[in-house]
């Protein structure tokens, strides 16, 4: 079978990721944060484009996904739509934009979605966003959960190693997955934790899981385009498969044309008017 779906053109939709799930067919997730990304992506086949905050690190070179702010990720999300034909586009909800506030977490995806015309939210965390989940749901707003090694609260964690080992976290890991089911949610990213744990969950869940850092047992995967492109060199966690090597060819590219400029090869006679 093609790694591309046989209806390739077929708008990807909430409702059809979980038709998916249903007939056991991976979903492929990737980030992209600009236009000219989103657009080579989206017609390589990608089903859903996540605008994360990853942004916060890959864009505009912040230490953790805390200092993005609402506006930046609806600047990012409207240049990804523009880009965008066939992938469902999911638009994080940046940190203090939804955290203990379900009026505040509205407004916010409320915003998004006007303003970038995206179609979807996600949101990170479990029993604690209960409320905001809800209230997001009530406005007819798709929402996307994050469970498991959720970035945005590294600062409570101090690491940023694998969740969800002891059987304590493993247990509310489980029924934060199923409560988010139950309020609405369309499907649930896991991030780095026990590939067991996370393909217990998926068969849990009728609604699909997406994982990073989780093992193949979950319905789809989803990676950090600068990362799965091998631009951002720093990263490198266990769970990343870099498929090219951006950074060394753009440097080599760009060292060839200083060397053009500086001998005068560049322009040449058949380049200038």
């Amino acid at each position: 079978m093609s790694t591309n779906t046989k209806d390739n053109t077929r708008k990807v939709t909430t409702r059809r990721l979980i038709e998916m799930k249903q007939r056991g067919e991976k979903i492929s997730m990737l980030t992209a944060y600009d236009y000219s990304s989103a657009k080579i992506i989206d017609n390589a086949g990608i089903d859903v484009i996540l605008v994360g905050d990853s942004a916060s690190n890959v864009m505009a070179g912040n230490v953790t996904t805390l200092p993005i702010t609402l506006d930046q990720m609806i600047y990012h999300a409207k240049s990804v739509m523009k880009g965008t034909k066939r992938a469902l586009v999911v638009v994080d909800l940046p940190f203090g934009s939804y955290q203990g506030n379900s009026k505040e977490a509205l407004a916010s995806a409320i915003r998004i979605m006007k303003e970038s015309h995206a179609e979807a939210v996600k949101i990170e965390g479990g029993s604690e966003i209960k409320e905001s989940v809800e209230r997001i749901l009530s406005a007819g707003i798709p929402v996307m959960g994050h469970l498991g090694l959720t970035p945005q609260s590294i600062n409570k964690f101090g690491t940023y190693s694998v969740r969800a080992r002891e059987k304590a976290e493993a247990d509310k890991l489980i029924a934060d997955a199923l409560l988010l089911e139950e309020l609405g949610c369309f499907g649930i990213v896991l991030e780095k934790i026990p590939a067991e744990l996370a393909r217990e969950v998926s068969q849990k869940l009728t609604i699909p899981t997406i994982g990073i850092g989780a093992g193949g047992g979950t319905d789809g995967q989803v990676l950090v385009m600068h990362d799965m492109l091998g631009i951002n060199q720093g990263f490198s966690p266990r769970f990343l498969r870099r498929y090219a090597d951006i950074a060394t060819i753009m440097h080599d590219a760009v060292g060839h044309y200083i060397e053009d400029v500086k001998s005068g090869d560049f322009p040449s006679p058949e380049e200038s008017y």
